[in-house]
């Protein structure tokens, strides 16, 4: 059977993004259902799947997942061939580490530069919370690339479920040209030369429908296609 991942609209949706990207990298089989976030049957289909009424929300069969996180565990189980968590006991538990402190982080960061695909490329000044968040982001993806990242491009070589994680702050770092430095410049590119990063990116241009928080500087800043 296959499985099934219901998302929001890919021109907005964070987390959406997160499991669709791993699932595209590993090479994972799965149809996609895109449910705009402000429609009559978002409520309708996705409350019936996911306790909280939010996507994305995967579906094996019987079983319902909804969390980023807890989607990109299931896929690990699932999928052991896909290498989504690292090897090593060790370097899979600091991925899981780093993956967590995404999930569970950076409100400012995702306040104030909230992910828009469509958006043109336009600097944002930053409040002194979100550049604390920017440094930290930072210094994680360097000590990740330092220590782990000797096989490949990504934060631990090879793309990852922790990769997955911090996709949508790529996203964000590029959209409104903050200021990074060359190793974060350099595991940006590496994320947006992936070729499901420039599916997601194109259909999420494309989507017609605008939603006013999500459109920081909206409509100077509003890539019209």
């Amino acid at each position: 059977m296959t499985l099934k991942l219901i998302i929001g609209n890919k021109k907005y949706s964070s987390w959406s993004l997160r499991p669709w990207i791993a699932m595209r990298v590993a090479g994972i089989a799965f149809e996609e259902r895109v449910i705009p976030f402000e429609s009559d049957e978002f409520k309708r289909e996705v409350g019936h799947v996911s306790g909280t009424g939010k996507v994305p929300v995967l579906i094996d069969g019987d079983i319902s997942v909804w969390e980023s996180l807890a989607i990109l565990e299931y896929l690990a189980e699932k999928f052991p061939e896909a290498s989504l968590w690292p090897k090593d006991v060790a370097v899979r538990a600091h991925a899981r580490v780093v993956a967590n402190e995404m999930h569970a982080g950076f409100q400012a960061l995702r306040n104030h530069l909230p992910v828009n695909f469509a958006r043109r490329i336009i600097k944002r000044d930053l409040t002194p919370d979100v550049v604390a968040n920017v440094k930290r982001i930072e210094a994680l993806w360097a000590d990740c690339r330092a220590r782990f990242g000797n096989s490949g491009p990504f934060l631990f070589g090879t793309f990852g479920n922790a990769d997955a994680m911090y996709a949508p702050v790529v996203s964000r770092f590029h959209t409104y040209d903050v200021d990074v430095g060359e190793g974060t410049r350099a595991y940006m590119k590496a994320m947006m030369a992936l070729p499901a990063w420039q599916q997601w990116a194109a259909a999420g241009i494309k989507e017609p429908w605008l939603y006013a928080d999500d459109e920081v500087d909206w409509p100077q800043t509003h890539n019209v296609t």
